[in-house]
């Protein structure tokens, strides 16, 4: 049944976000630094320095640091923050929205860009409009985000002065007009990639569609090529979309983290790039636990969608 589908997935993912606490710990543990500098005075002799971080736990293996880690954030604690001295999960939940945000309307506008410009290069194949698509398809790919983001500044904020360079709101503007504005770029940089590469499966999947028997019979019947591509071709490209929605979940959240450094969004990316400068390693364990959730929850609603546009897991499922 699909309880039981749904069931087994999150299942699948607990020993997921328990490994990459493993791996991030370790990284963090392991990397240079000092994560009880913040803590020391002018004052304090490097015996009581020493003595402070026994007292803090510092000193102890890592597998006792980790097993105390992971036992706060199992209730819903993941320690103070060393360089804004508040709570971590608090100062995570308040970005949370912005990251959330920004990277659910980069998926739509990527969508809302790829499959018009894939199934118009399918339907004209080999045509001038075809290549046309195929040439913007290899150039978003090949461009380096953070390189694209720049040139987009320079553009439209220091030459043409329409769009604002970076944050997410003017300061005491609360429209929407003015969050658009702010969202234009940053979501234009996070999306260039991904709409090139769909775009691309959507090009090759119409035109495999298109010979497929169905189509065909459609046409003989009388059907015009333009209802045959709304009303049964789409569906059937929907379906490696959602699959590659999915497997881009990763990048979306890590190309988030750039972006958002870049156009000073304030979301996750730059609470963790942040956190990374001053050595603020329960923000930095806070902010990738985060990221990895929004990533496993983003590859479970993948499956959810993929069950509702083929109706073949479903009967899988148990639903005959």
């Amino acid at each position: 049944m699909m309880k039981k589908h749904i069931i087994s997935r999150i299942l699948f993912f607990i020993p997921v976000l328990l490994i990459v606490s493993v791996f991030s710990f370790s990284l963090v543990f392991l990397a240079p630094g000092d994560p009880a500098a913040s803590y020391r005075t002018l004052d304090m002799t490097d015996e009581e320095y020493e003595q402070l971080k026994t007292d803090l736990g510092f000193n102890d293996p890592i597998i006792v640091q980790y097993g105390r880690w992971l036992g706060r954030v199992l209730k819903g604690d993941f320690g103070m923050s060393t360089s804004s001295k508040g709570e971590v999960l608090p100062q995570i939940m308040v970005k949370l929205p912005a990251t959330i945000g920004l990277m659910g309307a980069s998926i739509l506008f990527s969508l809302i860009v790829a499959i018009p410009l894939g199934m118009l290069a399918g339907y004209k194949q080999n045509s001038l409009a075809d290549k046309a698509v195929s040439f913007c398809s290899y150039l978003g790919i090949s461009i380096p985000s953070f390189w694209f983001g720049i040139m987009l500044i320079v553009l439209f904020a220091l030459k043409l002065h329409c769009l604002p360079s970076s944050g997410m709101r003017t300061t005491g503007v609360r429209t929407f007009w003015d969050l658009t504005k702010h969202a234009i770029m940053p979501i234009v940089v996070l999306s260039i990639s991904k709409i090139s590469i769909y775009a691309r499966y959507v090009r090759s999947e119409t035109i495999k569609q298109l010979s497929e028997d169905y189509v065909l019979s459609a046409i003989a019947k009388g059907a015009g090529r333009g209802y045959i591509l709304v009303h049964h071709v789409l569906k059937n490209c929907l379906l490696p979309i959602i699959t590659l929605v999915g497997m881009n979940m990763g990048s979306l959240v890590s190309g988030a983290y750039i972006v958002e450094s870049l156009f000073g969004w304030p979301g996750l990316g730059t609470t963790g790039m942040s956190a990374i400068y001053s050595r603020d390693y329960n923000m930095i364990m806070g902010t990738t636990m985060l990221s990895c959730i929004i990533l496993v929850l983003g590859n479970f609603i993948a499956d959810l969608l993929y069950t509702v546009a083929d109706p073949r897991i479903k009967s899988f499922g148990g639903k005959r």
